[in-house]
């Protein structure tokens, strides 16, 4: 029996009218609306979107006016192109049904993109507004680029032309190591092959078997906004912002802009130029090395010249090893003239002084005394051992022995201290001797006059030439005798 049949006023209060369950009413109506509807596409705005752990997406599609429930399955909802957000305005495409349940309908959505370019920019601006005030696009969380990375890991298509040009420039520029991780660069599983993919460089060991990059490029060609939509999901900015290594972002033309573009390290306006970012120019580095080189031989050589100049004006302003004895040899000389006068003088007074308490002793006296002395002396030898006098004997011959031994320890001293001052004016004395630089290898120049030359026209001038050597003189020019000579002492200024 059909039960949408038209009643008729009359039958309205009829007893005779069928009973149905709610649940055969339900289906009739289930039955009635998928029949009619089938497959409908139905443009409106998300709401209330929920995902459950099911892996299923339940959302509302709504306008001004009314709403209608969705329903995404999980295995549609993974094939997805974009991923629903609240407040886009989407194309949802399914067949029409009802919830017996809850006495509603719904539509269960098969297929789901963005209602034009403004839907799809109008998400992006959401996201990019919620991620930066996450802080994401902080300038202070960007990590520096390494100078020059060992390893250089490369996120793009294997097949296409990107991977070719990045190669070719670093092949250029600086050869490194590059590991290659492939990935869609475009489609619906790009985002999540792209952020699996950083992801995965970062779980890398450094030093193991497949060793970790020290930079990573993701790098894609130009294209539309669908094109580099992979780019714009959310997975893959979160990715780049996690990633430990330094990231530099080359998706499409320099006038394509993507979300991990701004969290990413660097961004580069094509791949060609993010190869010239990771690495610096090989030969551009030897000259700045060689450049920096020849400065530093030349700053040492001029400070070890000004320092070597110097150390010669330093030199001549030392007075002459001679000069430094005169006036000890002198004293010493004076004292010498002095020393026998005085010693006379001295036994003269002593003389003098002993001959006054002489004059008072007369042998009687001296002989008087003695006895007494004698006769006291005996007196006491009797109370004394021989025992006590051996000791006192004993400890002072000790006393005696360590005061001897001191004596000649500091007389020694006294002896060693002024023979090294000695010692060390004596080799000063040969250092600063102008021998001693003839020995070396320098000469002095005199001309006929014995005047010392310094300058080589002066030495052209001059009719004859006597060389000074270590070993004595010899004459060029002039009256030359060919014999060496042996040598007297410069003039002061005359070493080269």
């Amino acid at each position: 029996m059909d039960l949408f049949e038209d009643d008729t006023p009359g039958d309205a209060g009829d007893g005779n009218m069928p009973e149905f369950t709610v649940s055969e009413l339900s289906g009739a109506v289930k039955r009635v609306i998928e029949g009619e509807f089938g497959f409908v596409r139905v443009r409106g705005e998300l709401g209330r979107i929920s995902r459950p752990r099911s892996g299923h997406l339940y959302l509302d599609l709504k306008d001004d006016k009314s709403v209608i429930s969705g329903i995404v399955w999980r295995g549609v909802a993974s094939k997805l192109e974009m991923q629903p957000e609240e407040g886009m305005e989407v194309i949802a495409t399914g067949r029409l049904t009802t919830y017996p349940g809850q006495s509603r309908y719904q539509i269960i959505i098969e297929d789901m993109r963005p209602a034009g370019l403004g839907a799809l920019m109008a998400m992006l601006e959401k996201r990019k507004a919620m991620l930066q005030a996450e802080g994401l696009f902080d300038p202070a969380r960007k990590k520096p680029l390494p100078f020059l990375p060992e390893i250089i890991g490369v996120v793009t298509s294997p097949s296409g032309a990107v991977i070719r040009d990045i190669l070719h420039r670093l092949r250029e520029r600086f050869p490194r190591k590059v590991l290659i991780w492939p990935v869609a660069v475009q489609g619906k599983s790009s985002a999540a092959e792209v952020a699996r993919a950083i992801e995965g460089f970062n779980a890398l060991s450094p030093g193991g078997a497949l060793p970790r990059p020290d930079l990573l490029i993701v790098a894609r060609g130009g294209g539309s906004v669908e094109d580099l939509w992979g780019f714009n999901e959310e997975i893959v900015a979160r990715a780049a912002a996690a990633s430990k290594i330094p990231l530099i972002s080359a998706v499409g033309h320099e006038t394509d802009t993507t979300l991990i573009d701004f969290v990413s390290d660097r961004r580069a306006p094509t791949p060609t130029a993010a190869a010239e970012m990771a690495v610096p120019v090989r030969m551009e580095l030897l000259a700045r090395t060689g450049e920096g080189q020849l400065r530093l031989t030349r700053a040492l050589s001029h400070r070890l010249e000004v320092r070597g100049q110097r150390l010669r004006d330093l030199a001549r302003a030392l007075p002459r090893a001679e000069a430094l004895l005169d006036q000890p040899r002198q004293r010493l000389d004076l004292l010498s003239d002095r020393l026998p006068q005085a010693l006379i003088r001295g036994v003269d007074r002593r003389r003098l002084a002993l001959s006054q308490p002489a004059g008072a002793l007369r042998p009687g006296l001296l002989s008087r005394m003695l006895a007494t002395r004698a006769e006291a002396l005996g007196r006491r030898a009797d109370r004394l051992s021989i025992r006590p006098i051996q000791r006192e004997i004993a400890l002072g011959a000790d006393r005696l022995s360590a005061l001897g031994k001191r004596l000649d320890d500091a007389g020694t001293r006294r002896v060693e201290e002024p023979r090294a001052k000695l010692d060390g004016l004596d080799r000063l004395l040969q250092t600063l001797s102008y021998k001693g630089t003839l020995a070396r290898g320098y000469a002095v120049v005199r001309g006929e006059g014995g005047q010392v030359l310094t300058t080589a026209s002066a030495a052209k001038e001059a009719a004859g030439l006597e060389i000074e050597f270590a070993d004595g003189r010899m004459k060029i020019g002039g009256a030359a005798s060919g014999k060496p000579r042996k040598a007297k002492a410069p003039e002061q200024g005359s070493l080269f």
